[in-house]
């Protein structure tokens, strides 16, 4: 009973960090694209609020994602793709970190085409963990 309850707390952390690895990008490609400073402003308070937001919901995601792990254990090599997977998308919110910092000192040097790319990568993270780990094929 505990490790559902833990399996479910999992699930809602890693719902609402990735609200936040959705929206963050979405940010990035409107500040790539506007030049009024109040607007800027305003979205460079906007990114840091969501990040700080969203910081704790991804480790609050790994921490019960760990107690699975432990509760669990290593039960396939489904599993070990799904934590390269979270370690990219671990590295994928620390960069958006790096690049909320340029944006916050006014040092962007790539276009809201770039963000527009950059924003599909946890979608696709997404499918392939839900795939592997709905399916466990191997």
């Amino acid at each position: 009973m505990v490790m559902m309850w833990i399996k479910t707390l999992h699930i809602i952390f890693v719902v609402c960090w990735f609200a936040g690895l959705f929206y963050l990008p979405r940010l990035f490609v409107n500040h790539a694209m506007v030049d009024d400073p109040a607007t800027c402003e305003r979205l460079k308070l906007m990114e840091r609020k969501l990040y700080r937001f969203m910081t704790p919901l991804g480790i609050l995601a790994l921490l019960f994602g760990c107690w699975l792990w432990l509760g669990y254990g290593i039960t396939g090599g489904w599993l070990y793709a799904k934590l390269a997977l979270v370690a990219i998308l671990v590295a994928y919110h620390l960069y958006c970190g790096k690049l909320m910092r340029a944006f916050e000192h006014n040092r962007n040097r790539r276009s809201h085409v770039f963000y527009r790319w950059f924003n599909e990568i946890p979608v696709l993270i997404l499918f392939a963990v839900i795939f592997l780990v709905e399916f466990k094929s191997f």
